[in-house]
């Protein structure tokens, strides 16, 4: 690497004791079991990177730390091996552990001094005293040499130096422990060295620091050990000297593949229709000049990291969001929609991976969410819509997809997560599309509705239909795509096909995901 790694501090582990331990963690919501005994330990003026692939329980983890979850039965949190009460913020708080979420948690409209205080204002007989929270703030700002002052407003602030207030709050507060959630998401490269320095300055004050990240090249220069994460079980840690992208790699992705994926259509070599062509793609922010093909009776898969822009590249083909480049040609004629009914009459449609949020109407019938793209369909003479008719198609969706329900015209809030994605994916089809964007079709539905949402991904290309899925799962991926993108900070890092009837592997998705630029042989580098 060009930059050089920060210094580790000489430990021996006999004669330092931990100043954080988190004993058998375990963490249950409802049926799902987020995390499985898991240990970590921090020590005085080291970084402790946590990797794991989306949904391993990092997240959860560092939530009970804060006290913002209690864990189960059983797990305990200590730091100096005094017992921190659990489900407890305040009690985390005093005993000196702070927590930078990816999202900032700052108010632009207050100064660097109100910020730092806020929620613990210096005051006397109930007057905030603004003077004295100015005068502690300096030698914080100057502790972590930052050249911006107490009284400068935030939102002038750009998003390095907001994060570097947030670590100027946690020092504040006396924190010895600091959580640091994918820190780096959103700055440029001087903002992400100055962060890299401060790091470095907390390190030798011998504060702790558990480092959280997908960005190989971040966990090689700045940690000492790094603990995986999968499936909500601890995996191993590796000391510095041990880190290496094979080893990494293996340890977050050794999973083998589910037997429930259903794969009947067979695109044949001979059969390269291309329909669907994205060029350039760009929103000047979030996706940077991406582009690719979709032939008839494919599924190409979209994988990469949270943040990478997949979703955003969906949309932007969608015409849910602006572009400020490209174009999207559909049977070589150039359609780019400029809005989602431009996109619908040129039968592009897309499955939103909020269907709570952006897709259904909850406290509508299944009947009326079914039918929405299509209620012109139904108007009759004089203007008067034709129920019967709308009726009709939607017992034909709960028949076809499988929905459970006793009718349709029950509310689609009523009905579980796997019912609701169907109801959602009914009212898509009955437009008869030649492009279907999936946004993380399975996401929060039981195995077995995953395995019928497989099922009807792999009839829609068995009928011709262009699919494109994106899903954070990488045996889902795996198992429904015949090729697979991946994307990485905005751009299409590479693709992975299957080759010489060897399937696509986990190793050489997560190896673009992260950067990793020695990947396996299916695996094709962006240019």
């Amino acid at each position: 690497m060009n930059q050089s790694t920060i210094a580790s501090p000489s430990r021996d582990a006999s004669n330092v004791q931990p100043l954080l331990e988190m004993r058998g963690i375990s963490k249950t919501f409802g049926p799902v079991r987020a995390l499985q005994d898991v240990s970590l330990t921090a020590f005085p003026g080291e970084v402790h990177a946590l990797m794991g692939e989306n949904g391993a329980g990092k997240s959860t983890m560092m939530k009970i730390l804060s006290g913002a979850y209690t864990p189960d039965a059983g797990g305990e949190v200590l730091v100096n091996g005094k017992t921190v009460p659990s489900g407890n913020p305040k009690a985390a708080k005093e005993h000196g552990i702070a927590v930078i979420y990816q999202e900032l948690s700052l108010a632009p409209n207050l100064t660097v001094a109100q910020n730092i205080f806020l929620g613990n204002e210096r005051s006397s007989r109930g007057i905030v005293m603004r003077s004295a929270m100015r005068e502690e703030t300096q030698p914080i700002l100057d502790q972590l040499g930052l050249s911006f002052g107490p009284d400068m407003l935030v939102e002038r602030l750009s998003l390095g130096e907001r994060q570097l207030v947030e670590i100027a709050r946690a020092l504040s507060a006396k924190a010895r422990i600091i959580v640091m959630d994918e820190p780096t998401t959103s700055l440029s490269s001087r903002e992400t060295e100055k962060l890299f320095e401060v790091i470095a300055r907390l390190k030798s004050e011998g504060i702790a620091i558990i480092y959280i990240s997908h960005r190989m090249e971040e966990i090689y220069r700045l940690s000492d050990r790094c603990s995986v994460l999968r499936d909500g079980s601890y995996v191993g840690t590796l000391e510095r000297d041990e880190l290496n992208a094979e080893r990494l790699v293996a340890m977050m992705v050794g999973r083998d593949l589910s037997t429930f994926y259903t794969k009947e259509h067979k695109p044949q070599e001979g059969q390269r229709e291309v329909v669907l062509s994205v060029e350039g793609m760009s929103d000047g922010v979030f996706v940077h000049d991406c582009s690719f093909d979709v032939h008839r009776g494919e599924v190409l898969g979209i994988a990469g990291l949270v943040g990478s822009g997949r979703t955003e590249l969906a949309r932007l083909i969608y015409g849910a969001d602006p572009a400020t480049a490209g174009r999207v040609r559909l049977n070589g004629v150039d359609v780019t929609p400029r809005s989602p009914a431009e996109a619908l009459e040129h039968g592009i449609v897309y499955l939103t991976e909020d269907r709570k949020g952006l897709g259904l109407f909850l406290d509508m019938t299944i009947s009326d969410n079914v039918n929405l793209c299509v209620i012109g369909q139904d108007a009759g003479t004089g203007g008067q819509r034709n129920f019967r008719r709308a009726r009709e198609r939607a017992d034909q969706a709960l028949k076809a997809l499988g929905i459970k329900a006793p009718s349709a015209s029950i509310n689609v809030g009523a009905l579980s997560g796997g019912n609701q994605q169907k109801v959602l994916l009914a009212r898509l089809l009955e437009i008869s599309p030649t492009v279907i964007l999936l946004d993380e079709p399975t996401r929060g539905v039981d195995v077995g509705a995953k395995s019928e949402i497989y099922r009807l991904i792999d009839q829609l290309a068995q009928k011709g239909l262009a699919v494109v899925m994106i899903s954070s799962e990488l045996p889902e991926i795996i198992g429904v795509s015949d090729r697979v993108l991946v994307m990485r900070e905005g751009t299409i890092a590479g693709e992975i096909q299957s080759e010489n009837h060897r399937p696509i592997s986990q190793e050489a998705i997560m190896a673009l995901s992260v950067g990793r630029t020695d990947s396996a042989p299916a695996a094709q580098q962006a240019v």
